[in-house]
């Protein structure tokens, strides 16, 4: 996981960046949250395209283009 690369390298760092790393931090969080707020997903309803296709009655049938292939 990226976190104890993440720790190591702010460990490097001076205090004064490590708290300005942590001010962006806190900044990208909260723009995060404001642009994508958690939405659960939509369900699928079943049968709303209902009536919309019609379906030949010999659908089932052997085409004739491919009669030589059988």
């Amino acid at each position: 996981m990226l976190s104890p690369t993440l720790i190591a390298s702010l460990e490097k760092l001076p205090d004064k960046l490590q708290q300005e790393v942590l001010h962006y931090a806190e900044f990208l969080a909260a723009n995060y949250a404001q642009t994508n707020p958690p939405t659960t997903p939509k369900r699928r309803q079943a049968g709303t395209m209902q009536g919309m296709f019609e379906m030949s009655d010999d659908f089932d049938a052997p085409l004739e283009d491919l009669q030589e292939y059988m």
